[in-house]
């Protein structure tokens, strides 16, 4: 059997499900763009996709809710200048493309000028770092109930004082198509699964709660005994904890944050104020930068959408870009930020394989991937025991951050107190507060124990929401303000 080249198969698998079930083809791409071209444009795109989703989850022991859903249309976009105009439609048919074309052109004037060839066609380069496997079909449905019954019975045997468990198990096969006006055309088939369990414990009265999780871009059969004993462990371990939690002090102290998922603070207070867009407009505290001393000697963050199957990972953005690896900040000097097409343009650089959109039916923006910072020389447990006092906390709730002034609170949901080096007790409640630009700066201590979140991350921005990964190693931040509750 010959098999064709990932690339040339994502466009026939592209055309089989957004194409042809509806009597188009490229001509009538063309066609649709043709029309916005009649106008004085910078750019012009037609954005397809058909996305097929399933949920399930349990609680109590029995299965609460199942569902199946299928979303596809079309967005059609046209630039001009700093302004743009987009439509759309679940309509996915010619007369459909046309209104749309029609309608978005209307964004600029009229050109005699304006050019009627159509340009060349040419394939967007891509990447190949996951499979196209649906994993809706990767295990039937009496299977996806067995997964979840075993998460709970892993979950209560692990100790009498689990007294609830929660599991969610979601599955995503996402088909898009790209036509730009320059001729390039591009396709990805994305896979996306998450498992999620959350453990209630109770002891002497009192209750509190842990959860755990994860996922990629692959298919169910990966969540095995052993993935999901460590998603079991890690939400059964966090509840635990927190019955033996005692009120966080508060005030400024040193705090050393753990590897992976609190990574999620660098995201936020960090690579939000990396975007294009914001740097553009001037409203970020990094715009106007590249080239100076942002963060500490050692301190050097990608965005990284290159990763083989991670949830932030794409083949192609959704404006057909390649995905890159992006060093924006390189041993503490800014080097750059991410950008989609359109602030490209108007920054006179390149895209960077950030555009991204939530679905067909919403415009492309800068948006992050992968977002970790690289690990650094130091021992984990020697930045542990370099602390006099202060927190160290391994993992986070919710956050926020105001991209101009860089200030952001984080609420932490495992931490403990440390004395001399030695972990002295659990803490509850202690909240991080500080400035992005600010933290990066007070970096004393780098561990050389990197390590990616476990596929649970999504980002919102502007009331749309992507999925995403972040990562970092262990590391001592001098200085930051600590809100607790003691």
């Amino acid at each position: 059997m010959i098999s064709r080249e990932p690339t040339l198969e994502r466009l026939a698998t592209a055309r089989r499900c957004l194409l042809e079930p509806f009597g188009l083809d490229e001509s009538h791409l063309q066609r649709a763009l043709a029309e916005i071209r009649q106008h004085r444009v910078d750019d012009a795109d037609l954005y397809f996709q058909t996305t097929r989703s399933e949920g399930w989850s349990l609680e109590e022991g029995i299965v609460k809710s199942g569902s199946f859903s299928i979303d596809q249309g079309v967005g059609v976009r046209a630039v001009s200048g700093e302004k743009t105009a987009f439509a759309y439609s679940d309509d996915i048919s010619m007369a459909s493309l046309l209104d749309a074309a029609r309608t978005v052109r209307s964004i600029a004037a009229a050109s005699r000028s304006a050019s009627t060839r159509i340009p060349a066609r040419k394939v967007a380069a891509s990447r190949s770092l996951y499979g196209d496997q649906d994993p809706i079909l990767s295990l039937d449905s009496t299977a996806k109930v067995d997964l979840l019954g075993r998460v709970e019975a892993l979950a209560r045997a692990r100790d009498p004082r689990v007294v609830q468990v929660m599991a969610g198990l979601a599955s995503e096969h996402d088909v898009v198509l790209i036509a730009r006006a320059d001729g390039t055309l591009a396709a990805d088939v994305r896979p996306l699964v998450r498992l999620s369990v959350t453990v209630i414990a109770e002891h002497k009265g009192r209750r509190e709660m842990g959860s755990g999780g994860g996922g990629g871009r692959w298919g169910l059969e990966r969540f095995d005994d052993a993935l999901l004993r460590r998603y079991v462990d890690e939400a059964v371990d966090a509840a635990l904890l927190n019955l033996e939690a005692r009120p966080a002090p508060a005030g400024e102290m040193t705090v050393v944050l753990g590897p992976g998922w609190p990574g999620v603070l660098l995201h936020e207070a960090i690579g939000h104020g990396l975007e294009g867009d914001f740097n553009r407009k001037g409203s970020s505290a990094f715009s106007g930068r590249i080239g100076q001393r942002v963060a500490a000697p050692g301190v050097t963050v990608l965005d990284d959408g290159t990763l083989a199957d991670r949830r932030g990972s794409l083949n192609v953005d959704d404006e057909g870009c390649a995905s890159q690896r992006n060093v924006l900040i390189e041993d503490g000097i800014l080097r750059g930020y991410i950008q989609d097409a359109m602030n490209a343009r108007l920054m006179g650089v390149k895209p960077t394989g950030n555009g991204r959109r939530e679905s067909y039916a919403h415009l492309p923006m800068p948006r992050m991937t992968n977002t970790y910072m690289l690990g650094g020389e130091h021992d984990p447990q020697e930045i542990v025991a370099s602390l006099r006092k202060g927190l160290y906390a391994t993992n986070f709730g919710g956050g926020q951050v105001d991209i101009t002034s860089g200030k952001f609170v984080f609420s932490t949901s495992q931490a403990w107190w440390v004395e001399n080096g030695k972990l002295q007790y659990p803490v509850k409640g202690a909240t991080l507060v500080g400035n992005g630009p600010d933290v990066l700066t007070r970096v004393s201590m780098i561990g050389n124990d990197m390590a990616l979140d476990s596929g649970v991350g999504t980002c919102g921005k502007e009331g749309q929401s992507v999925p995403v990964g972040v990562g970092q190693p262990t590391l001592r931040v001098d200085g930051l303000t600590v809100g607790g509750t003691a």
